[in-house]
């Protein structure tokens, strides 16, 4: 996987800081300017409707928060770097991002759904979006994997332990440590098919990936190559994230809407 550009480190290691100013974030921003105009992008498009054009990164941060612009760098910067690598034949970049997108929106939407904070619920957004990491660096022996479990109907993750001897959960870590990820996106990656060895106080969000990430499999909203997931535990899973089975109806109208103002997170 290659590195993340030397901004988006910056960025991160500003956030990680209780003392950061948004002075701080908008000066390492704005070195990079083509950052910049995908931030801008993403501020002012449908997926935020703000009321009035934003043309500064200063107001894009009062607005928004250092966080959330946090997450919008290293999303768009993430996607950027893994669209550009190795393209693997098993896996079709579009249709996984498709997938990561709709777990995201999924995951957002229950969040909000059950009064999660407008702001917090982007870090759910982020989460969902990351949490397949861990299957874009496997090559063609990855075909075979991705076949057994569409043909045996079984969970991806128990045939890529059987096949190849590791999983995505495990590939996920090791670029979550490469790459520095905040605890909230680094669990995602790590437990979102065993939330029970999830950090207690990181399980319940972690719930909420893996209960989006079934919702998008089950739906077939993108491929990941998971069609079968353990379906058994999404009584768990509602239980875990303090959900009610009639919210995963609730978010079905806005999904698709959610999911296509999402997509300029590819165009930037």
């Amino acid at each position: 996987m290659p590195s993340l550009s030397t901004t988006v480190g910056k960025v991160m290691e500003i956030c990680s800081r209780t003392d950061a100013s948004p002075n701080e974030l908008n000066r390492v921003i704005s070195l990079d300017p083509v950052l910049t105009g995908q931030v801008l992008k993403l501020i002012n498009s449908a997926y935020y409707s703000l009321m009035n054009k934003v043309t500064s990164l200063t107001r894009a941060i009062t607005m928004l928060g250092m966080n959330t612009v946090k997450n919008m760098a290293l999303s768009t910067a993430i996607i950027r770097s893994v669209t550009r690598a190795k393209k693997s034949k098993a896996l079709p970049t579009k249709k996984f991002w498709a997938h990561s997108i709709a777990t995201g929106v999924c995951a957002k939407l229950l969040a909000k759904a059950n009064g999660v904070p407008i702001m917090e619920c982007e870090e759910f957004f982020v989460a969902g979006l990351l949490h397949d990491l861990g299957k874009m660096p496997f090559g063609d022996e990855y075909i075979e994997v991705l076949h057994s479990a569409r043909d045996e109907q079984r969970p991806l993750i128990e045939l890529e332990q059987e096949l190849i001897g590791t999983d995505h959960q495990q590939v996920g870590r090791l670029i979550a440590e490469k790459w520095k990820l905040n605890e909230v996106m680094t669990n995602a990656i790590c437990y979102h098919h065993d939330v029970d060895s999830a950090p207690e106080q990181q399980k319940v969000l972690v719930a909420y990936i893996a209960l989006a990430n079934m919702y998008a499999n089950i739906h077939d909203l993108g491929y990941a190559g998971d069609p079968f997931p353990r379906e058994e535990e999404a009584e768990k899973l509602i239980a875990i994230a303090g959900l009610k089975w009639e919210m995963l109806s609730e978010i079905a109208d806005d999904v698709e809407a959610e999911i296509e103002k999402a997509q300029v997170f590819l165009q930037t």
